[in-house]
């Protein structure tokens, strides 16, 4: 008689196995404050209600993390090693908030903003979490989009400020630059290119078919620039309209992309994909703010223009 095979169990979903926020940021309280109690009155729940959340932190991840005395609270070893794990993850949930509140795009919105996709992923919601510290009751609606269509809407007087990369800015337009950014190329490190150690030569980069962004970005605007004078670039092997399809397009190693080092550093970092080095090519780009010609950025646009200038 034949049997059949039992399937592994699923794996709990990732919401079952990582402590909620609240935790995390009691954790990260407790650090900070050296006390379980100044924790609580900082978050705003008593005394029994953090120690039961520390304990139930604990129990999920099977490790004592917090040394209670009368003279305060310590971490453990493991506590500290979890602490400093927690603090990447709590900054990029206020930075996930800030950004989610400008998509709702309330009807009384104070400034509306349009930014390239690079710019909106990597670098605005930095930006718009100082913002609401400097202006808690500000309320911002978001556009994302590539930086021919962010310059579209400001020109069309559809957003206050917009930011875009690439080397031109459209007429109508004044900008300021606000940051400098790199273009790379990254391969699988299964790819021939990875075992590159003295980079590729600009024209064999030109004759290859590579995976894009798509026409209008300013990914493109630079590289047909960088490759104009070696025939300019060969069809893609495939173009998208976004940056994670991009690099997942890559990772699987389809064949080399070209996409802002802000893009790629987990990527890199981890391994998945290789940066490349090119012989010849300027692939480096500028950040801008635009606004309407003949204006100047006022009220809440004007502070968040200000604060990107301080933090980049």
């Amino acid at each position: 008689m034949s049997t059949v095979p039992h399937s592994p169990p699923p794996e709990a979903p990732l919401s079952h196995r990582v402590p909620d926020l609240g935790a995390l940021e009691l954790l990260l309280a407790v650090a900070r404050l050296g006390s379980l109690g100044a924790a609580a009155r900082q978050l705003g729940i008593t005394q029994p209600a953090a120690s039961a959340r520390i304990r139930a932190l604990e129990v999920r991840l099977g490790v004592a993390l917090v040394d209670r005395s009368p003279r305060g609270s310590t971490l453990t070893a493991e506590g500290a090693l979890v602490t400093d794990w927690a603090r990447p993850v709590v900054e990029a949930a206020e930075a996930f908030d800030a950004a989610a509140q400008a998509l709702r795009g309330r009807r009384d919105s104070r400034l509306r903003v349009a930014a390239s996709m690079t710019i909106a992923e990597y670098l605005l919601p930095g930006w718009l979490v100082a913002l609401r510290g400097e202006r808690p009751g500000t309320a911002v609606s978001l556009h994302a989009g590539n930086s021919a269509a962010v310059a579209e809407r400001v020109l069309a007087h559809e957003d206050d400020l917009g930011f875009v990369e690439g080397l031109r800015v459209p007429d109508g337009l004044d900008s300021v630059v606000i940051a400098h950014d790199r273009l790379v190329v990254a391969v699988a490190p299964g790819h021939p290119w990875a075992r590159r150690r003295s980079g590729v030569p600009v024209a064999e980069l030109a004759a290859m078919p590579l995976i894009l962004r798509e026409q209008g970005s300013g990914t493109r605007q630079v590289l047909d620039a960088a490759l104009a004078g070696y025939g300019g670039l060969a069809a893609p092997l495939l173009e998208l309209a976004s940056t994670t399809a991009v690099k997942a397009a890559a990772v699987s190693g389809a064949g080399p992309c070209v996409l802002s080092e802000l893009a790629l550093g987990a990527e890199l970092g981890a391994r998945q994909l290789v940066a490349v080095p090119v012989l010849g090519a300027a692939l480096e780009r500028a950040l801008r703010a635009v606004w309407p010609a003949g204006t100047r950025p006022s009220g809440p646009a004007r502070d968040l223009l200000s604060l990107t200038r301080r933090t980049s």
